[in-house]
């Protein structure tokens, strides 16, 4: 079974420890409640899972800080990444590649 880690009790999303199919049943552990939901689609291992829906606009909480807010409603068991996440720290986070992580909006001559 794979197994995600909420940081704090009032966070709404955890750390997959590995990676997930779609439907997967996750366990999830540590501050909250132990508590199962199934994934909504793949995660790569050390991604985020969504444990509540999270609201357009909404705070993307963990280790009790807001990281980000909601591009679009983020339902649980959904994949919480660049695509529906700005992340509130790094302004040029929506131009950073999905899977690699590499910025896009810069060109190199």
């Amino acid at each position: 079974m794979v197994r995600g880690i909420q940081i704090a009790s009032g966070d709404n999303v955890a750390t997959l420890l590995s990676a997930c199919a779609r439907g997967d049943e996750i366990l999830i552990v540590g501050q909250g409640a132990e508590t199962r939901l199934p994934a909504r689609e793949a995660i790569p291992e050390g991604h985020k899972i969504a444990l509540r829906p999270i609201p357009e606009g909404g705070k993307v909480v963990k280790f009790s800080t807001s990281i980000g807010r909601a591009l679009l409603p983020i339902e649980p068991g959904a994949w919480v990444h660049l695509h529906n996440l700005a992340s509130e720290y790094d302004a040029r986070s929506q131009t950073f590649d999905l899977e690699s992580g590499a910025p896009t909006d810069t060109r190199y001559r």
